[in-house]
């Protein structure tokens, strides 16, 4: 099994698929990605998503089922009560534009003008014509919390009804594997989580499992300092800053890929102790935490699972 290596979506991605036909399969698997960045891409002015935010105050716009189907889901997940998920945070993630050219802290006047922007009960949406309507001028939808998730899925689906075997994909930091690993005697993949405090490949623990999503979260990578302070990329939608947390990296282990982003970005901004305890009264998640003084807890139902 041979990986297919590509750079997209900001990140390198990896793909294995076992299969008689497996280069067929991964170049099908590229084309969709592709395809998936152009019209879900919130950098992309000219993508599918853009438009619905360009006729935001204006007018209502037909999108495809699956982003249509991505949107809807991330705004029912955007009310849940508590959750720092928020698929309306665009205004917010423009403003700091942390991560990209230009990253800079917005003045008081601007936070306050993202804040009245990002509600998303204002995102309007028509199942019978398939439309989605942002009810105020300026709104912007950023579907980047959950869209890494949603193509996981969804390429591994297309590769299971292609009769694979076994196979994996890894999205910058978010795995899906799926079968029994033929180069390992025990038939489980190994997924080395990355330690926070060190360079990209240290890893703070592996997992041996099959069939599960491996989603992490982080506060390590995408920063702005200014006057001695450091600022991060995930953003509290009640104070318009990033998050304030003992947290350095949250990684969810669940079935779907998609749980996985929806969890590590519900729980964030909340206390380790709160996390831990969270997840393990949660069914089919499983949770690692590491704080930024270095310290390492995982959910009661996880041990099993890490390499010794």
């Amino acid at each position: 099994m041979n990986p297919k290596i590509i750079h997209l979506m900001g990140t390198v991605i990896t793909m294995v698929v076992h299969h008689l036909d497996a280069d067929a399969l991964l170049q099908e698997a590229e084309q969709r990605l592709i395809d998936y960045e152009q019209r879900f891409s919130a950098n992309n002015p000219n993508s599918a998503l853009m438009q619905i935010n360009h006729q935001a105050g204006q007018n209502p716009v037909t999108v495809d089922a699956d982003l249509f189907e991505l949107i809807a889901i991330g705004r029912r997940e955007s009310l849940v009560e508590g959750s720092l998920l928020n698929i309306a945070i665009g205004p917010l993630v423009k403003a700091w534009k942390i991560g990209f050219a230009g990253a800079r802290q917005p003045s008081d006047t601007e936070i306050r003008e993202c804040l009245r922007l990002i509600d998303p009960r204002d995102i309007r949406l028509d199942a019978s014509q398939q439309s989605v309507f942002l009810q105020k001028e300026k709104m912007e939808i950023d579907l980047g919390a959950l869209a890494k998730g949603y193509f996981a899925d969804k390429i591994v689906e297309s590769f299971k009804q292609n009769q694979a075997e076994a196979g994996y994909i890894d999205l910058g930091g978010n795995v899906l594997t799926f079968g029994a690993n033929p180069v390992s005697e025990d038939g489980l993949w190994r997924v080395g989580i990355q330690n926070p405090k060190l360079p990209r490949g240290n890893y703070a623990l592996v997992l041996k499992l099959r069939d599960r999503s491996i989603v992490t979260s982080g506060i390590y990578e995408r920063k702005l300092e200014i006057a001695g302070r450091k600022y991060h990329h995930i953003f509290d939608g009640r104070t318009g800053y990033p998050v304030e947390s003992d947290v350095a990296s949250l990684t969810i282990v669940s079935e779907r890929s998609l749980d996985g982003e929806i969890w590590t970005t519900r729980l964030f901004g909340r206390s380790a102790v709160e996390i831990i305890r969270t997840l393990n009264k949660a069914a089919g998640i499983e949770g690692i935490v590491i704080t930024e003084n270095n310290e390492l807890a995982v959910t009661s139902g996880l041990h099993p699972y890490i390499e010794r």
